[in-house]
């Protein structure tokens, strides 16, 4: 939306700019979470690799348990610092394995999660999955659902 600032049309100019960065913004942020994702993959076969020193594979064991876990470092619902763990802590942490492990063992285990994660899905399994859920919500109200004896 372009905004009329009475500038003789450079307002145009500026929110192009915004709109620019904005949009420059959201791509870093979608690599970074591309590079996260793969980079998590990569822990996760980390954990598998017998090259990797177990010590390694027990502190990554233990960040993915938080990751996991319903409590937080910093409960998320305190405003603004609440995300802080998701948002600085655990990149923080994530990185620290990473350079934890041999640089061409990480490699190649990016490697294997860039290969792994554009493998196609298998929509059989998800409508495995869904059929699951569906029969165990179905179960649930059947025996939730009062019955007149």
């Amino acid at each position: 939306m372009d905004v009329d600032l009475g500038d003789g049309g450079k307002g145009v100019q500026v929110t192009g700019r915004v709109r620019n960065a904005v949009k420059r913004w959201f791509q870093r942020l979608e690599e970074l979470a591309r590079r996260g994702k793969r980079d998590g993959l990569a822990l996760y076969l980390a954990t598998r690799d017998p090259r990797v020193p177990w010590t390694v594979k027990a502190f990554a064991v233990l960040v993915a348990a938080y990751v996991l876990s319903p409590i937080d470092l910093i409960p998320d619902f305190i405003p603004v610092i609440g995300f802080l763990d998701e948002l600085i802590l655990l990149p923080l942490v994530v990185g620290l394995i990473v350079r934890s492990v041999d640089a061409a063992v990480m490699a190649e285990l990016r490697a294997e999660a860039a290969r792994l994660a554009e493998r196609p899905r298998s929509r059989l399994g998800a409508a495995l999955i869904l059929v699951i859920w569906a029969t165990l919500a179905g179960l649930a109200v059947w025996m939730l659902w009062p019955r007149s004896d």
